[in-house]
């Protein structure tokens, strides 16, 4: 069974059916050194424009259980299993670019948020004891300020790599009011980060001397130690926000300011070729903040509004008419900056 997706008034999102792997599908087959391809009915397919389709795809050689939409037009284009058996997806690129769409609109509103959670968690990082709130508020203004991943339990436990969440005791050194914080993340990344915060050193050295492995824990009701997840820190962003802003939207915001102040403060260059030199060496900066690869960081982490500002010379990043911020909670001049040019690349788009 397929159905119309109706979500994109953009006439090539609008074409595409939803499509899903328990529907029938092509089969792919060992060939040689390379793969055949069987449509639903078991029949191999000849076609060029179908085989060039398919190859687009790029459906790593090493998956197996590969199902191939039959539809060129299906949101989900393939799904195939890697050699840790965890499934792995590909999606036309029109539902792709739908979905970015749909994300970094998010971020405008994510940003009007962000003062009134770091109010929040300010107050939180008050509370008395290690109640629940306190350590979860901890570990939201240290992704607000460190850009380090909130953490996965199971990239912990299969690959060893830590993100805030699965940190251990050993990954933290306290040293009066400093806190560093050394550690694998994903895809093998070293991370080295030193935060100079007599408020948060001694909330971690409270933690430090619970019992268990674990770094980030709290004091349950019959004062038995705690350990929080990812899952913990995002209902807590969604409970004190009000709305679906989750632990990766502060490394979103973040990378796309910073790439932003990092554009604008570029001098002009005179050909394509010197602003492709320009723009890859800022996303690179902006990468190394992150832990990413530039490639990923520019297509999941940048507002694309900034990237194509750059390139059509119209991203103005007015900061001394974003004003002071009067409190530690606001945005700063940066952030006001870039949010005013988002909201005025958003209010220019067809």
């Amino acid at each position: 069974m397929t159905t119309t997706i109706e979500t994109s008034d953009d006439p090539a999102a609008a074409s595409l059916v939803f499509t899903s792997d328990d529907m029938p599908g092509i089969s792919r087959r060992r060939s040689g050194k390379g793969f055949t391809y069987r449509d639903p009915h078991g029949r191999t397919i000849r076609d060029k424009s179908e085989c060039m389709r398919i190859r687009a795809l790029a459906i790593p050689p090493a998956y197996r259980d590969v199902w191939i939409c039959p539809l060129p037009n299906g949101h989900l284009q393939a799904t195939g299993r890697d050699a840790r058996d965890r499934k792995q997806y590909r999606y036309h690129p029109d539902f792709r670019a739908e979905r970015d769409r749909d994300k970094f609109a998010h971020l405008i509103a994510f940003a009007r948020a962000l003062p009134g959670i770091r109010a929040r968690v300010h107050a939180d990082m008050k509370l008395r004891g290690l109640p629940r709130a306190k350590v979860l508020a901890t570990i939201v203004h240290l992704l607000d300020i460190s850009m380090i991943r909130v953490g996965n339990t199971d990239y912990a436990r299969q690959n060893r790599s830590f993100g805030l969440t699965t940190l251990q005791r050993r990954h933290a050194a306290l040293a009066g009011s400093t806190l560093r914080m050394t550690f694998k993340g994903k895809s093998g990344q070293p991370w080295d980060v030193t935060i100079r915060d007599r408020r948060v050193a001694r909330l971690l050295k409270a933690m430090q001397e619970l019992p268990g492995q674990h770094l980030f824990q709290y004091l349950d009701d019959d004062g038995e130690a705690s350990a929080v997840n990812s899952s913990d820190v995002n209902a807590y962003l969604k409970a004190i926000s009000g709305s679906a802003i989750t632990a990766k939207d502060f490394r979103t915001w973040h990378g796309t300011v910073l790439a932003a102040l990092e554009l604008a403060a570029c001098a002009p260059v005179e050909n394509v070729t010197a602003s492709r030199r320009v723009l890859a060496a800022a996303i690179d900066r902006v990468a190394a903040r992150l832990g990413n690869t530039r490639t990923v960081c520019r297509t999941c982490y940048i507002h694309p509004a900034v990237i194509a500002g750059f390139e059509g010379g119209t991203l103005r990043i007015r900061i001394g008419d974003a004003g002071t911020s009067e409190t530690t909670d606001a945005l700063n001049a940066g952030e006001k900056a870039v949010l005013n040019f988002l909201r005025r690349a958003a209010r220019a788009q067809p």
